[in-house]
């Protein structure tokens, strides 16, 4: 057997090795590597006469042909598969590559190519037969798989235009996902279920797509409530702005909105938007906005009732029932039975502020329970003298239950937002209902307990933390000897 024939295998296997074993393991150095040894590949072939143009050499032994012939078309295959590695690696966009289409359909064209040419060159087969077969035969298989190619060319057009990329969380024909996957025949997403639905790019690219996570930085949240068309829009609108302005994990920039999206003759459609800087805000703001809307709804009077219901016109309820109603959607006061809430409720004193008022400074001991019936009212602490708003109280929300139920100073400024209206009660007011319930006192204690235990997270804690007490035994000390309520 001549020398060129053992060389060429030699390089052949060479390039095997390199490609199947990944050697070197950068990707740009492996295939200059594999490009040098098809260069000395095409050298050795050239020189010895196994011209890839032409049929191989050695007429009298019938071997040496077809083993010349295997490495003229293995000439022509390693080669189409260079080219399309070359076009990947070195010119593609970093986002074609790793949706791997332009690679798979310009490698399909580019094979397809060399082995024709293999076909008329190396084998002298007739070259226009052969095309005008593949040509007939291509117009059968092009209608039996015409939907195939239809997602094939949708996919090229979807990769050029680059509406959502791999990574990016879209809508498609109404399916919403994670893009997991693009290649040349549909996206693949992965849904919130944990389910992977795949589209196909004739149908992605006709629908209409929503790209969630572009811009990056600014994601939008909107909710839509129905309202009787009986209430005034002005009234629900201002209801709605107090609520956005509740949330101080929205973004100031864009601001955020309630408008009128509709009116018809049995509700009126309303829209509130926010905006937040990270897609994994958005869950969370939705579930608040929805109750922030209803909270502050309910505070402004609107009636939340089924929708098409004959609309009864209500009387304004009298003080005493107000208070009832504003007592029950404190959360404090949960563990109260109903003669205990109404014994409470002719305490109640009304105020009123404009907005930047401060209800409550560091360091001063409030002598009064706070309930909030309307408005919007900002947390504010310091930080190593840095002030940071750890929270927004709304409808329902109480301050001040520290000082009221153990004497304990406050540790951050309360100052309104809005126009509010609040409910105020005097701690000893509240010391005959802790002593006929003393665990009433001990719940009061416990989510008093929570809520320090946020605070704590954000700023220094108290001396209290620090000890071997616990805040929840300091908090009960402080409400037996304010109340003198024994346990």
């Amino acid at each position: 057997m001549n020398n060129p024939l053992i060389f060429g295998f030699a390089l052949v296997a060479c390039d095997v090795l390199v490609w199947r074993c990944a050697v070197p393991k950068n990707e740009v150095a492996r295939l200059l590597v594999r490009l040098g040894l098809y260069a000395g590949f095409s050298a050795i072939l050239f020189a010895s006469g196994l011209s890839p143009f032409s049929q191989a050499p050695y007429p009298d032994s019938r071997a040496l042909h077809l083993l010349g012939q295997v490495l003229e078309i293995i000439w022509w295959l390693t080669g189409a598969r260079l080219l399309s590695k070359v076009l990947d690696t070195l010119l593609l966009p970093k986002t074609w590559r790793r949706q791997r289409l332009f690679e798979d359909v310009f490698g399909a064209l580019v094979f397809l190519a060399a082995t024709v040419a293999s076909l008329g060159f190396v084998l002298e087969l007739p070259i226009r037969g052969l095309v005008a077969t593949s040509g007939a035969l291509a117009i059968v298989l092009g209608l039996a798989i015409q939907s195939t190619l239809s997602d094939v060319f949708a996919g090229i057009v979807i990769n050029s235009t680059e509406p959502y990329e791999v990574g990016n969380w879209v809508s498609i024909d109404g399916v919403e996902g994670k893009v997991l996957e693009m290649n040349w025949r549909a996206t693949n997403l992965l849904t919130s279920r944990g389910d992977v639905v795949i589209v196909p790019n004739a149908v992605a690219a006709k629908a209409k797509i929503t790209n969630s996570s572009r811009p990056a930085a600014l994601h939008g949240v909107s909710v839509t409530l129905e309202i009787s068309p009986e209430v005034r829009p002005k009234v629900v609108l201002e209801a709605l702005n107090r609520a956005l302005e509740n949330v101080r994990t929205v973004l100031a920039d864009p601001a955020s909105y309630a408008i009128v999206k509709s009116i018809g003759a049995q509700s009126v459609k309303y829209e509130a938007t926010a905006y937040v800087d990270d897609m994994s805000k958005k869950l969370a703001l939705t579930n608040d906005l929805y109750d922030l809307c209803y909270r502050h709804l309910d505070a402004a009077g609107v009636e939340l009732r089924p929708l098409g219901e004959p609309y009864m016109t209500r009387t304004p309820s009298p003080v005493g029932t107000t208070s009832i109603r504003l007592l029950r959607r404190v959360d404090l006061f949960a563990p109260l039975a109903l003669d205990e809430i109404e014994e409470l409720a002719p305490r109640l004193t009304r105020h009123e502020y404009d907005p930047g008022q401060v209800l409550i400074a560091p360091d001063t001991v409030p002598d009064s329970l706070t309930i909030v019936d309307s408005g919007v009212l900002s947390v504010v602490t310091n930080d190593e003298s840095y002030p940071i708003e750890v929270g927004r109280i709304g409808p329902g929300e109480t301050i001040g239950e520290a000082g009221l139920l153990a004497g304990l100073p406050a540790r951050v400024k309360i100052t309104t937002l809005t126009h509010t209206v609040v409910y105020q009660l005097k701690a000893q007011d509240l010391t005959g209902v802790l002593k006929k319930n003393p665990d009433v006192a001990k719940l009061m204690c416990r989510l008093m307990s929570r809520r320090q235990q946020t605070l704590d997270k954000v700023a220094a804690p108290t001396h209290v933390a620090e000890s071997e007490q616990s805040f929840f035994e300091w908090l009960m000390d402080g409400v037996r000897k304010l109340h003198d309520i024994k346990f």
